[in-house]
């Protein structure tokens, strides 16, 4: 893959995750408004559910693609927690049914995905060509 599409993707999943993290901290301050402004099916479960699986496939896709070529595990070791808490901020159901514990799960869990994107991208970006290279000069 070219290096610059690469950290295109990085940068995509860092900006994607750290604004899912802000919209899960800005939650509960917008669930008292949603009704008001017609908007509450934005939050259907369905959606988040989307959102986290989409977070998952392009997060593991594009670290472990990553991983591949600079073998450091500090950006998975991010993801993979990141990616736990947002799923049992979906699927444990006396989490997910309560306002602002289920906001502050969300919100860790999609700063620790984004912190793996950056850590990814500096990751890549620092990434020198040598002998111990697993993908060769």
């Amino acid at each position: 893959m070219n290096p610059r599409l690469h950290a295109l993707f990085d940068r995509l999943g860092a900006t994607g995750a750290l604004l899912c993290a802000i919209h899960c901290a800005l939650l509960p301050l917008l669930i008292a408004l949603l009704p008001s402004l017609g908007l509450s099916a934005a939050l259907a479960p369905t959606f988040e559910v989307g959102f986290v699986l989409f977070a998952t496939l392009f997060g593991l896709a594009v670290l472990v693609w990553s991983y591949r070529r600079h073998r450091a595990m500090r950006a998975l070791w991010l993801l993979i927690p990141g990616l736990a808490v947002l799923w049992f901020g979906i699927l444990y159901a006396p989490l997910h049914h309560s306002v602002v514990p289920h906001a502050v799960a969300m919100t860790f869990g999609g700063t620790l995905v984004g912190l793996a994107h950056l850590a990814n991208l500096r990751l890549n970006h620092g990434h020198v060509h040598d002998a111990t290279c697993a993908h060769g000069h």
